[in-house]
Parts: C-alpha cells; sequence; structure tokens
C-alpha cells in the first residue's frame, strides 16, 4: 500500500469559494493491478472552470460530487507499472487530479515529451490553456493579420497565449488586467501592444483609447462589462469568440444593455467548449510546440508549493491580480 494525499470538495461554495469548502485526505493506495499505473504527481492543474463544477446545476460537465477527490489537470510520474507501455519513470498527463499519487487503468495517462520543457508546459502553454486560446482564435474563427484583437483577462492561463499566438499572425493585440504589475508584464515581456488595467464603470472608454479605430475581434474570457465593452467599440462585422465567463462564475452578472450591437453591427459571437476541439490538437502542437521551442511563445507560469495549498490558490484565481500566466501546485 501506499500512502496519499488528496483534496476532496466538503462543501459547495455559496458565491465565491472558501478554503473551507475543501479538505485535505490522508488515503491509502493499493498497489496498480492488471493494465493499471500508479504515477506520482508532480503538478497539478488550477483551473477557473472548476468552480462551475462545484454547483450541482446543469452543465456541459458533470459536477464534482461532495466528499469526493477534485479531479482536473495533473502531470506526474509512473512510479509502478501493470502496462508494458508506460515503463517506470514514464512522465504522464492525466485528469484524476486534486492528490499527490494516483492509481489507474493505463488508458487515463498520456505519455508526454519533456525534452527541452518542463512536464508543467502540458497544463499550460501546450496543454488545455493553449489550446483553448488556438481553437478560440483559429478555429472557431480566424484572425488574420493587421487586425485588433480584444482579450480580457490577459494575464490569465488562456489570455497570455492567446495574446502572443494572435501577435504571432501579426495582429494587433489590446489585453486587460486588473493589476499595473500585471499590464506591464504582459506589455515588457510578452509584448501585448497595449493593455488597460481595468477601472470598473469606465472599461469602454478606456477600450476606446486603446482601440480608437475599433477591434475587428473580442476573445472573451470574462463576460460582464468587458464584454458590454467589447460590443460597444467593434467594428461592423466583428467577431466574439467566447471561452468563459469569470465574472459570473461566483454570482449572477446581468447581461451587456447594448446586447443589440450584435445586430445593429452585424456581429459573429460563438462560444466553445475546448474538448470538443480535439481532432484540431495534433495541429495545435505541430503549429505551437516549434513556437514554444524557439522561444518565439512563452507559457507563463505561477506556481505554489504543496497539494495542501491547492485550496487557497483555487480561491486566489477570483481576487484582483495575484499572479500571472498558469497557476499549478508543485508537488
Amino acid at each position: 500500500m501506499n500512502q496519499a494525499r488528496e483534496i476532496r470538495l466538503v462543501s459547495r461554495p455559496d458565491g465565491l469559494p472558501t478554503v473551507d469548502d475543501f479538505a485535505l485526505v490522508d488515503v491509502e493506495l493499493p498497489a496498480p493491478g492488471a493494465g493499471q499505473l500508479l504515477v506520482r504527481n508532480t503538478f497539478v492543474s488550477v483551473d477557473p472552470y472548476m468552480r462551475g463544477r462545484m454547483s450541482d446545476a446543469p452543465s456541459y460537465v458533470a459536477p464534482f460530487e461532495l466528499g469526493k477527490v477534485l479531479d482536473g489537470g495533473a502531470v506526474g510520474v509512473v512510479e509502478s507499472s501493470r502496462d508494458a507501455r508506460f515503463p517506470v519513470g514514464t512522465n504522464v498527463l492525466h485528469s484524476l487530479g486534486w492528490r499527490t499519487h494516483a492509481v489507474g487503468p493505463a488508458q487515463a495517462f498520456r505519455p508526454i515529451d519533456v525534452v527541452g520543457v518542463s512536464p508543467s508546459a502540458y497544463l499550460g502553454v501546450l496543454g488545455m490553456p493553449g489550446f483553448t486560446a488556438y481553437v478560440g482564435l483559429f478555429v472557431i474563427d480566424d484572425v488574420k493579420p493587421k487586425e485588433t484583437v480584444f482579450i480580457s483577462s490577459a494575464a490569465g492561463a488562456v489570455g497570455s497565449i492567446a495574446g502572443q499566438l494572435a501577435k504571432l499572425r501579426g495582429a494587433r493585440v489590446v489585453g486587460s488586467t486588473r493589476s499595473k504589475d500585471s499590464a506591464k508584464k504582459l506589455q515588457d515581456d510578452l509584448h501585448f501592444d497595449d493593455v488597460i488595467v481595468i477601472d470598473p464603470g469606465h472599461v469602454a472608454q478606456q477600450l476606446r483609447n486603446a482601440a480608437p479605430t475599433g477591434i475587428d475581434f473580442y476573445f472573451d474570457n470574462v463576460g460582464g462589462e468587458q464584454l458590454e465593452a467589447a460590443l460597444a467599440v467593434l467594428k461592423d462585422h466583428g467577431r466574439v469568440s467566447v471561452c468563459g465567463m469569470i465574472a459570473t462564475y461566483c454570482e449572477p452578472v446581468p447581461g451587456p444593455r447594448n446586447i443589440i450591437a450584435i445586430v445593429q453591427k452585424r456581429l459573429k459571437m460563438q462560444g466553445f467548449i475546448v474538448s470538443d476541439h480535439m481532432a484540431r490538437n495534433a495541429e495545435f502542437v505541430h503549429e505551437v510546440a516549434p513556437a514554444v521551442a524557439a522561444g518565439k511563445i512563452t507559457g507563463p507560469e505561477t506556481f505554489v508549493d504543496g497539494l495542501d495549498k491547492a485550496p487557497a490558490a483555487f480561491v486566489s484565481l477570483f481576487a484582483p491580480g495575484g499572479h500571472i500566466g498558469k497557476l499549478l501546485v508543485r508537488l
């Protein structure tokens, strides 16, 4: 038997989550059975979408069960194997979640190539966030050179990659964030053309100042006032790709007051779930991995150390500023 620890959901948050909604539990893991692996996790992903799964309302993915471990992205190393395709020492990606060790069928794990990159990249720039950015920009739509692109929550895991991908295509990129420090990093390190530090109640004017001739495309991670601002500043026949709306995850937010702009400007607006587009993942890796290796795209990462820090790290996703890029728990 192997001693392990895991994070369980013990209460469903009402509004903003708190650390009291979680519990750290010691468990015993059995040795892997036939066709199974025992994996020691090295990095665990912390993602905003998990807030939706903490409620029991119907959604595109099943809610977390109370009293059970939270699943989600993780990478780790095979420590014991009952499948010849996964020798001990293999680095793997899986979705068995917030735990120090995972036992499961071999098909639940995917081997990853860590030559030249950290395994954590497969939870960020080469993983779900990077692929989400790629799908929103180039599968749901097709951002073109010289277009002006607005990306909300640009310091986040998805937004920070989306901005760089759009820049590589030759677009002018405007981002938004909630801290001056993040804004400086986005411009200095990730080469955003302009970044607005959100001033509630004045976002539309801030966006007009950053894009005086209007925007062609909006990559929405936030919803709320930032979506309303984008609708106001989008050019005729502009497009909106909706990845998420974190402003609505913890409490209801009224819809944009200017939603009629979709009609008046003949806008195209489409939401998407990245898992619907896995057939394009190989295309994404083929295009983006060389850019990462060449240093043309960086995957900003913020780490917290220790599984016990995962709940506080998750709660921090809903606070202003705090981190840039992919938030990860390092084990």
